[in-house]
């Protein structure tokens, strides 16, 4: 009977105990030794463990880079250990291709505080931005993601892009390209070009609504110059990976192009930005979370053209 009674108590302290399941993270190889990790369609937050923006690893003969971290320091961590299941190489670049928080906060698995790891690489507009935003970011992780966040490191890239960049990998290079602002003030692309391979961050979103948070103008300006390159696999910052190059743009230059021109049209009849909000209609298919983004895309648009010659 005693045995009996300390098996049962074992068994309730198991079932009390807390359980944090590490986050699964698949990588799936696109191209010879480049892999992309596919975030969830939806808005970061808890419900999704912040795994919703695409990732990317890249491997060399002399080390391997990564190309954003995810939405949350355990999801990087997750992804440091994906990784090492794919290569023993190491880690010794660590790309953001902008400031928002689903491709920044896994950043402190990569890159120790004593300066070891990986080193942090992004635009020359980068720091600022996430130091703008670490406070809103951070308080966000806390409110929404519960205490077991709280610890979570904003981690600054300390090698700035001002134009392009090459890295070498060792064998294989990746060049890496500054944008004037768009969507964002600090977006970023990367390269690789052994493959063909073009991670393009935000700049370019699948099913996903596309998000206004630099300039409208400016992002419509960079999806044309954008459409001239030589590209063989296109990564989004969200939805799937495609070779219908520049065909995947498209879609996405028409919800920009139309945007504004209904903002446009808003303004030359005087209304006010609330009715403009209230009456410019989401479009259909094929975006999804129109109903969270798209009033906030009309704002955006309405404040910047509001005063254009």
């Amino acid at each position: 009977m005693g045995a009996r009674r300390l098996a049962l108590a074992a068994l309730l302290i198991c079932s009390a105990a807390p359980v944090h399941a590490e986050p699964a993270f698949a990588l799936r190889e696109v191209a010879p030794g480049v892999h992309v990790h596919v975030g969830v369609v939806d808005e970061w937050g808890p419900a999704n463990g912040g795994d919703v923006g695409n990732l990317g690893v890249v491997v060399g003969e002399r080390c391997a880079a990564v190309i954003d971290s995810s939405g949350t320091a355990a999801l990087g961590a997750a992804l440091k250990k994906a990784v090492r299941r794919i290569t023993p190489l190491p880690v010794c670049w660590l790309i953001n291709t902008h400031a928002h928080p689903d491709h920044v906060l896994g950043n402190e698995a990569f890159a120790a505080p004593d300066g070891s790891g990986a080193r942090v690489v992004g635009h020359h507009r980068l720091p600022a931005a996430l130091q703008a935003r670490a406070p809103h970011y951070l308080n966000a992780l806390r409110r929404d993601f519960g205490a077991a966040h709280g610890g979570t490191r904003i981690v600054p890239p300390t090698l700035l892009v001002q134009d392009t960049l090459e890295l070498d990998l060792g064998g294989r290079t990746l060049l890496l390209r500054a944008w004037p602002t768009a969507h964002t003030d600090a977006d970023l692309t990367v390269l690789d070009t052994r493959s063909g391979t073009l991670f393009l961050g935000d700049l370019l979103f699948r099913d996903h609504m596309p998000v206004v948070d630099g300039r409208l103008k400016g992002w419509l300006a960079v999806l044309e110059r954008l459409a001239a390159e030589r590209v063989a696999l296109a990564v989004p910052g969200h939805g799937e990976p495609s070779s219908d190059w520049p065909g995947v743009l498209a879609p996405q230059q028409r919800y920009l192009t139309e945007l504004q021109a209904s903002v446009r049209t808003a303004l030359k009849a005087g209304w006010t930005l609330l009715q403009a909000t209230e009456r410019i209609a989401p479009p259909p298919a094929p975006w999804r979370l129109g109903e969270v983004y798209h009033a906030r895309n009309v704002t955006a648009a309405y404040a910047e053209l509001e005063w254009e010659d």
